[in-house]
């Protein structure tokens, strides 16, 4: 299937399972669903394979046993290739439209403590700044879970302080109701906003490798 774009009946789906998140309503949409918000989801990781790698396509069921919502399906339909543990691309369609980032969205122990030490040390943390410099002045949010205090056994006054309380690290971009999310265009978008988000992906990996 070659992609054209995410129909504007896949952010109508999304914006209507806000309203109505059962499994009603879900039986009773669940062609649109494989139609305008999956098919095209594949075609579009799959024209990106080549060069970024394989795209694991989320399920559409949320986790609820342990959750206090018990809605039963995610409200978004996301994919994520992965380069190493918790950390690559991203790419999102849901009722705001589209948006992509990349980067790592989880990491504890030894990973996290790697993460911090490459962020401390001066020339690899240097490099990270000038990333995420670039980022931000390229149109990306960087964002990213933060501790509110300093993380143990760094220097309130080193020079990295915000970037070292950063637990998990990315940069994002929204295309919300763009319309070109609903033609071709969306897939020379992002794969060049994967490219650009390449340094950051390349560069964690990198560091949390232990």
């Amino acid at each position: 299937m070659t992609f054209e774009g995410f129909p504007v009946a896949a952010l109508d789906f999304y914006d209507d399972l806000e309203v109505d998140n059962t499994k009603s309503f879900w039986e009773a949409h669940k062609a649109v669903y494989t139609e305008s918000v999956k098919a095209p989801m594949v075609a579009l990781t799959d024209a990106l394979a080549q060069e970024f790698g394989d795209a694991k396509v989320f399920r559409p069921y949320r986790d609820v046993r342990f959750a206090k919502d018990k809605t039963p399906y995610k409200t978004h339909q996301g994919a994520f290739v992965g380069v190493a543990a918790a950390t690559g691309w991203y790419v999102e369609v849901a009722a705001p439209g589209v948006r992509v980032g990349g980067g790592i969205y989880e990491a504890g122990g030894p990973r996290l403590a790697a993460l911090r030490e490459a962020m401390a040390e001066e020339k690899s943390g240097k490099v990270l700044q000038r990333i995420l410099r670039d980022l931000e002045r390229g149109g990306f949010e960087v964002s990213g879970e933060r501790l509110k205090t300093v993380p143990r056994g760094y220097d309130k006054e080193h020079p990295r302080i915000e970037l070292l309380k950063m637990k998990t690290v990315l940069g994002m971009r929204s295309y919300g109701f763009e319309p070109f999310v609903h033609t071709g265009e969306l897939l020379d978008r992002v794969r060049e906003d994967w490219r650009r988000l390449r340094p950051l992906v390349s560069w964690i990996a990198e560091a949390t490798t232990v």
